[in-house]
């Protein structure tokens, strides 16, 4: 991930096709050293090509993705009403933990000023 971050940099400044020293400045300037083997890698990779149309490939791909909270809500939508009462009872659990948390602050054996 460092080579094409480094790689994107060296484009961002200015360099249409950045070669392997432009890289390994970047690089060297936060005190990383270069592995020359996956630096080649994402030179071959990446040469040749336009890097706005292969980020905006890469985007495309990502819409496809399904995301953490996109599931949820359809499943809980499909839900009859009786089930409507589990997440007042997880609301309680969340309640009665933070409780227990103040409680446990207040056993530790000193104050605030002490």
């Amino acid at each position: 991930m460092r080579y094409v971050a480094a790689y994107l940099l060296a484009v961002l400044g200015g360099k249409n096709s950045p070669s392997a020293k432009d890289i390994k400045a970047i690089l060297s300037s936060v005190g990383i050293e270069a592995d020359d083997e996956r630096l080649n890698k994402v030179i071959s990779e990446l040469e040749g090509k336009n890097i706005n149309e292969v980020m905006n490939s890469g985007l495309a791909k990502l819409a496809s993705v399904p995301a953490g909270g996109a599931v949820a809500a359809p499943a809980a939508a499909g839900r009859t009403a009786s089930a409507g009462a589990a997440p007042a009872a997880v609301e309680e659990k969340k309640e009665e933990k933070k409780e227990e948390s103040e409680e446990s602050d207040e056993d530790m054996g000193f104050g605030l000023f002490d």
